[in-house]
């Protein structure tokens, strides 16, 4: 019985290297640069002198009283190792490999360091690129000879891959002469139809091995991995030649175990298709692979073109997993993109599909290839697959969406009638109604012989609080610029009581806006006050500047000037310091896809016209930073303005406008495009006039309590300190005005640390 080899052996053993001229430094730079968990000490001659690991710098460190890192690295690395000799059986290679040993150096008769065998793991990995079970699915546009031996129409395939999103461009290498038995010549009479065809297109559709490494290259500038399938081992030696990365076999060479043998003597990674082989076949060239210590992956294919889609049988890509051990993708020779995405749901970790410009063109590859639109659309639900999957964990969290439809479709445990403070809660006192801003009815049990905490009308909400002693009372605070909090009209006059607010931030609602609100006045406050625009108008109307429909644009330019009258008639019951602030999320949404760089532009000058439109006397309009993936009528859309801080400040400097930094959607924007969020802040801050300060996770996870997310309060409030010294601020805490304001008053409690 055969028994499984899990090792891999690394022939291209340079970045595992240092000389024993070179210095402890030197080694640390090289673990450091290449992230390694050990290196191989070799002399100028290639001589194996021994081993440095992590473990030996720490026992080299303690043992100095005055550490040099430009002492010799000869002084610090490790004689005592495990190694094996090129000729050793590979079953004897890896019978060293221990809980202890995952690496052992294979060296030759005169103890030259040849190659290093590693304990095999389902990954393929050249240069800095990794595919494993965790990464994105890896996109291969095949472009073969769809360019049909035109080398400009090749190159202008080259930019249409990398524009659709495809990580590699792959092609397809041949020496005519030594592949074919009649040496390549076409219309040999003696062939098949389908031989003669075959090789009339091979003939005609070939590109000589100088243009493609100049496609090989012009992928490289454009940051596009280059990949060939060389079918033959002529063609394999120019690829060497050329410096290839890793190789894609075709299904046709799945039993050519000569090639497959050559390939595996070059060290790099393989891609192997198994159309047109059984699982016994699979099996063998599994062996062989394995026995060669070579990296590979599988991709489960079917090769007819176009494949009937009854002939697919994506399910065997898991039995596909368990002969290689390794990573399996989908190499798609059928009609459309619908199957590899199924492909992706179901675990493939690389997918290949044809590439054209026109299927109407000559050649088989052609009918079944995508277009460059359709590879991007295909490029785009991979991704958003990819996202929909998830990790594996058995925990179940609550999206933020989810939250914002649970306070309005579930349920609470409210107030059945008026209870004392300090009364027990009885069943009798409470009952469930909606909407669910409450505390959830599963937690009635844990409520049920508690005191009351506070003394409640019939029809108040219990919190999640009320099952805590700990009670939080707002107090004086001790801030070094402007502070409020959000304040509706029905709760501004009980939560501006007891502290010392400099403003109320008033968020409306449409609703709010059709009230009769005066009669609510019946003095001048002592404060401030700011205004927030409703995001949301009667008949689903999310306020957009930059609609492209002129009437709905319309339509949001009048509703802001109705924001505006109002606020101007709230100006005289406040202590107004100047032109009052309206924060206002301008729009720039859409539904299906974020938009591309020349609509975002055409955006803002819609944004910039509609402006222009408003009576703004005594009144400053204030756009509010926003994050890449909005709520809105509790679903997600798309964010393409006030997102990206260039963009933002740009249309600032043009339009004179500035910005509500909202740090909440500004880090999750920056999280979206893996940049450093202190990047913002710098770039953001001297356009700030107003501040929302509230916690963040993810790229979609905003409202949350200060320091219960992944912002940096620290750096926050030292960049903001120098560049946005006088903004007023807010703790924007989502749902914090419940149970009288207690999220707010914690939320100011914890920014006192920094603010």
């Amino acid at each position: 019985m055969f028994r499984k080899l899990l090792m891999i052996i690394e022939r291209d053993i340079y970045k595992h290297i240092v000389y024993s001229s070179q210095s402890v430094r030197d080694a640390i730079k090289k673990t450091t640069e290449q992230k390694l968990s050990i290196v191989f000490v070799i002399s100028e001659s290639g001589r194996l002198q021994g081993v440095l690991t992590g473990g030996d710098l720490q026992r080299w460190i303690l043992k100095q009283d005055d550490i040099d890192l430009d002492e010799s690295v000869t002084n610090v690395m490790n004689t005592d190792y495990k190694f094996s000799r090129i000729f050793d059986d590979p079953l004897k290679i890896e019978a060293q490999f221990s809980d202890d040993i995952s690496v052992i150096p294979i060296i030759d008769e005169f103890s030259c360091l040849k190659s290093i065998a590693f304990k095999r793991k389902k990954a393929l990995r050249f240069g800095d690129i990794e595919i494993n079970e965790k990464s994105p699915s890896y996109i291969i546009a095949e472009i073969g000879i769809n360019h049909n031996g035109d080398y400009n129409l090749a190159r202008r395939l080259v930019k249409l891959a990398k524009d659709s999103g495809a990580d590699c461009a792959k092609f397809q290498m041949r020496d005519m002469t030594t592949l074919y038995n009649n040496s390549g010549v076409a219309g040999d009479a003696t062939d098949d139809l389908g031989t003669q065809y075959t090789m009339d297109l091979l003939t005609r559709f070939n590109l000589p091995p100088e243009d493609m490494f100049k496609l090989f290259d012009y992928c490289k500038d454009l940051g596009l991995e280059p990949l060939c399938t060389p079918w033959d081992l002529r063609s394999l030696d120019q690829l060497e030649s050329y410096g290839m990365r890793f190789y894609k076999v075709a299904s046709a060479d799945m039993t050519n175990h000569e090639l497959l043998s050559c390939l595996s003597e070059t060290g790099k990674p393989l891609i192997i298709s198994t159309g047109m082989s059984d699982s016994d076949e699979i099996k063998d060239t599994a062996r062989l692979l394995k026995r060669k210590g070579v990296a590979f992956a599988f991709l489960h294919c079917n090769s007819t073109y176009p494949a009937p889609y009854k002939d697919v049988h994506l399910n065997y890509m898991q039995h596909l997993s368990n002969i290689g051990e390794c990573i399996v993708g989908y190499s798609g020779h059928e009609r459309g993109y619908h199957v590899p995405l199924a492909a992706v749901s179901m675990g493939a970790k690389i997918i290949e599909k044809h590439f054209t410009i026109d299927r109407n063109m000559e050649g088989n590859d052609h009918k079944v290839s995508l277009l460059p639109d359709e590879f991007k659309d295909m490029v785009r639900m991979i991704r958003d697959i990819e996202k929909a999957m998830g990790g594996k964990g058995e925990i179940r969290q609550i999206t933020q969406g989810e939250r914002m439809n649970r306070e309005n479709l579930a349920k609470s445990l409210v107030a059945a009638s008026n209870i004392d403070k300090g009364a027990e809660i009885t069943s009798q006192v409470v009952t469930i109604k909606s909407p669910g801003k409450g505390l959830q009815p599963n937690k009635l049990n844990e409520l049920i012989g508690r005191r009351a905490k506070r003394s409640m009308k019939e029809g108040d909400f219990f919190y999640p609080d009320d099952l805590s002693d700990k009670i939080i009372k707002r107090r004086i605070y001790n801030f070094k610029r402007p502070f409020g909090i959000p304040v509706r009209f029905h709760d501004f006059n009980e939560l501006k009581e007891g502290t010392n607010l400099d403003f109320l931030e008033f968020h409306l609602s449409y609703n709010d806006m059709d009230m009769d609100w005066h009669s609510l006045f019946d003095k001048k406050l002592d404060c401030d006050l700011v205004v927030h625009s409703p995001d949301l108008f009667k008949g689903d109307h999310i306020l957009n500047f930059a609609e492209r429909d002129p009437e709905y644009r319309k339509r949001s330019i009048t509703e802001l000037q109705r924001v505006i009258d109002i606020t101007r008639e709230l100006q005289p019951y406040f202590n107004i310091k100047g032109d009052t602030l309206i924060i206002v999320s301008l729009g720039g949404f859409t539904k299906q896809k974020p938009a591309d760089k020349k609509e975002i532009a055409d955006m803002y000058s819609l944004v910039q016209e509609g402006l222009s439109n408003l009576d703004t006397k005594g009144i400053e309009i204030i756009a509010q930073t926003l994050p890449p993936f909005p709520w809105y009528l509790g679903g997600q859309l798309y964010c393409n303005l006030f997102v990206d801080p260039e963009d933002t400040v740009e249309f600032c400097r043009q339009s004179g406008l500035r910005l509500c930094f909202d740090v909440a959607h500004s880090k999750l924007a920056m999280n979206h495009i893996n940049r450093k969020f202190s990047e913002y802040v710098d770039i953001v801050a001297p356009y700030t006039a107003h501040l929302h300060i509230v916690d963040a996770q993810g790229v979609d996870g905003e409202g949350l309590q200060i320091g219960e997310g992944e912002i940096d309060f620290d750096n926050l409030a030292k960049i903001l300190a120098e560049k946005a010294p006088d903004a007023g601020f807010i703790p924007e805490i989502w749902q914090g005005h419940k149970n009288n304001g207690e999220g707010f008053w914690l939320g100011l409690e914890r920014l006192e640390n920094w603010f």
